[in-house]
């Protein structure tokens, strides 16, 4: 069904129809913008003000020579409004509405027409003011609004296009919802909130004596009540219409109102801070997930290109974050553990911050962070409670892949969500064995995020071989092993990272060892304890590989962990003739930490030790950086083995490397690089912040600019890559974000 536009009538000249209206005039949406209400001098208004373009003297008329009739009358008049104008209606004419509540609409125009036609698309724009009447219209009132469109399962896909393209030209962004979960939805955002702010006013008003509150209030006391200053008729026929939604989200507040008066009664401490961290993280992270931002304080907002030059040599100390995978998976133990965790060096990036929400939104209490420290309230195995909506995860594949874990043994469904760039990532690799434990995980087509899982299932402990060593696969499956029958064991072809084996008997939980395996017995509990986090090995790998190619370098970088699952590219590196040394060895939360000391000396190529390869498969690109500024061919063999995703990983490097002039070839199962002049180009990192690393190190020995795209990842994992690189010699600067 085609629908041609060229009369719009807008009936009821109030803030919402007389801005509508003048927006349309103003935009040329159409022909003729005619108005209509039953009050003459408000018509009057909108013709004198250029609101509209035709004030129709009759009703009915106007009604049938319209294309598009809007009403925009108060909800409890909509009954009345269209069983007056039903009998005209062409068939072809378009209707919608603006009421902030629909069922009752939609039960009007039931009512009206018998059977919903299909040019009934009922609409609400999520827009506003406290002035009213159509002296307050406002053509730009929609820019860069919502506007909720509720089309009846009645509703043609042509005419809902054509109501969502008119809002569209008048700068609103269209969405739809079902009727009934928009009026729950409002009811909670929009209604309850007036409603609060009305009775706040209302009881404070009640005393001549609180005059002085009125007389003294400060800002926030202001901006909560701005809106108990709108349409008093108005709410009241919200509250008529939509009572039952309205008087849910009433118990809802009251009931949380109630804990907090508790809490503040009793002195609970835990409970107060329980509330204001949560709510006011939460408030954060619902901004971050509407304007899909970051969870950093200072965080990129678009693509990041970096522009790396050729350096002088690198010197000084430096002092690196906290280590990325200790501090996700402290975030989570601490949680799981009874009584009060302390964590300093936590590493406050997105992908970790991204952990530390979630938890929150399972009712953990966590202060911080600060300065990397944060403490946390922890809940035990059996405390987490159904987070209030989905867990959006950013772009973190770790926070994933780790919770499903916990989130499998839970009594509780919840759904995990992520970023465009996370929803690429395939979560087979770890939801297939969960699901051999019995739990039950759906997926989108081809293993992708969201993950949705079924809450009270019964887990039992399995024994499984991982085809290739994945400290995160082997992560969850011990967490999950917590709350299953019997034991359950990894066994991996080659050692991966043992963060997780260790926190976990650092909080009192006992494994069970065997060359390659791991397992764990369900029905222990954890029990809270301070934990400090090292400096990221992933992140020194970058500065110890520029210092080791660039000549005159003498690099000290502080408090590095040196967990030996960690440490296989260092190895390698000194087996290429690289000069560095481990200084202070100490033990820190039970993790081996060490300064580490790279002083520059000529690397020749080898064949790289198998055994050492599998304990740095992350490092991969940086070795093969590494190798490009040696003396000769080096060999990597049994790549194949390292990880699922190794084949696009490898593509990419190999292709960046060509195009600086460097040989590289891959084999079914192996690498070969020899050693070059290094030139300058344009390289792309794949959004793998490990390849825009190697590609950033690589500048170093270029004899020329290196321009890598798709850094964003990097801004993610590390917040002050760029800050610390420039810092040691490096010569990067950023683009975009």
């Amino acid at each position: 069904m085609k629908f041609s536009i060229n009369k719009v009538l807008v009936i009821g000249l109030g803030l919402i129809g007389g801005s509508l209206a003048k927006a349309l005039k103003q935009r040329r949406y159409c022909q003729h913008v005619i108005g209509y209400d039953r009050n003459p001098a408000e018509l009057e208004a909108g013709l004198a003000l250029g609101v509209i373009d035709e004030a129709a003297p009759d009703l009915r008329a106007a009604v049938a020579a319209a294309d598009l009739v809007v009403l925009a009358v108060p909800v409890k008049a909509t009954d009345r409004v269209l069983a007056d104008i039903v009998p005209v209606l062409r068939a072809h004419t378009l209707l919608t509405d603006v009421g902030s509540t629909k069922g009752n609409v939609v039960a009007a125009a039931e009512a009206a027409f018998g059977t919903l036609p299909a040019t009934f698309v009922p609409g609400h724009p999520i827009a506003g003011s406290e002035k009213s009447g159509v002296a307050a219209a406002d053509a730009q009132l929609f820019e860069r609004h919502k506007v909720i469109l509720t089309p009846t399962p009645a509703s043609s896909a042509e005419a809902t296009l054509v109501i969502a393209r008119m809002w569209q030209a008048v700068g609103a962004q269209v969405l739809q919802m079902e009727v009934g979960r928009h009026d729950q939805v409002l009811a909670a955002t929009s209604h309850l909130p007036h409603l609060l702010a009305f009775s706040l006013v209302d009881t404070l008003a009640a005393e001549a004596a609180n005059t002085d509150i009125f007389r003294y209030a400060a800002g926030g006391f202001r901006d909560f009540t701005r809106i108990a200053a709108s349409d008093p008729t108005m709410w009241h026929d919200i509250c008529l219409t939509n009572g039952d939604a309205i008087l849910a989200q009433l118990d809802r507040f009251s009931a949380g109102v109630e804990k907090l008066r508790h809490a503040i009664s009793s002195a609970d401490s835990q409970a107060m801070l329980g509330i204001f961290t949560r709510a006011k993280a939460s408030r954060d992270h619902f901004s971050r997930i509407l304007s899909s931002s970051a969870y950093a304080q200072h965080p990129h907002s678009g693509p990041v290109d970096y522009r790396a030059q050729p350096g002088a040599a690198l010197s000084g100390p430096v002092r690196l974050p906290g280590d990325k995978s200790i501090s996700h998976r402290a975030i989570m133990l601490g949680s799981l553990a009874e009584g009060i965790t302390s964590i300093e060096g936590f590493l406050e990036s997105e992908d970790s911050l991204a952990t530390l929400q979630a938890f929150r939104d399972m009712g953990v209490v966590i202060e911080g962070p600060h300065q990397g420290a944060v403490k946390i309230y922890g809940v035990g195995l059996h405390g987490l409670q159904p987070p209030p909506g989905a867990l959006y995860l950013g772009r973190s594949g770790m926070s994933m892949r780790l919770l499903c874990g916990v989130l499998a043994g839970q009594a509780f469904d919840t759904e995990l969500t992520g970023d465009v760039s996370l929803s690429r990532w395939s979560m087979e690799q770890v939801v297939l064995p969960l699901r051999q434990m019995g739990a039950r995980i759906d997926t989108a087509d081809g293993g992708l995020p969201p993950l949705r899982i079924r809450g009270a299932q019964s887990l039992h402990g399995i024994e499984h071989l991982l085809p290739v060593p994945s400290a995160q696969v082997k992560s969850a499956l011990l967490l999950a092993g917590l709350y299953a029958t019997g034991s359950t064991a990894v066994t991996e072809p080659a050692a991966s990272r043992d963060h997780t084996e260790r926190m976990l008997q650092g909080l009192g939980c006992t494994l069970d060892h065997a060359t390659g395996r791991v397992a764990v017995q369900a029905g222990g509990r954890l029990r809270a304890s301070r934990i400090d986090v090292p400096g990221d090995m992933s992140l020194a790998a970058f500065f110890i590989v520029g210092a080791a190619i660039t000549p005159g370098s003498e690099l000290l970088l502080q408090r590095v962990g040196i967990n030996p699952t960690r440490t296989g590219l260092i190895e390698i590196l000194r087996l290429m003739g690289a000069d560095i040394r481990f200084e202070q060895e100490r033990c820190a939360g039970g993790e081996p930490v060490a300064d580490v000391r790279v002083c520059y000396r000529p690397l020749s190529a080898i064949e790289v030790p198998a055994v050492l390869l599998a304990r740095a498969s992350d490092e991969l690109p940086l070795l093969m950086v590494a190798a490009a500024c040696a003396q000769g061919a080096t060999w990597i063999r049994g790549v194949g083995e390292l990880r699922h995703d190794m084949d696009r990983l490898l593509k990419m490097l190999v292709t960046g490397l060509g195009a600086l002039g460097i040989e590289a070839l891959v084999g079914a199962d192996s690498v070969c690089i020899r050693g070059g002049a290094i030139g300058g180009g344009a390289l792309n990192a794949g959004g793998d912040y490990r390849v825009a690393m190697a590609f950033a190190a690589l500048s170093q020995r270029a004899s020329g600019e290196i321009h890598i795209s798709e850094c964003a990842c990097l801004e993610a994992a590390f917040p002050e890559f760029v800050t610390l690189a420039c810092r040691a010699g490096f010569r990067i600067g950023k683009e975009g974000g």
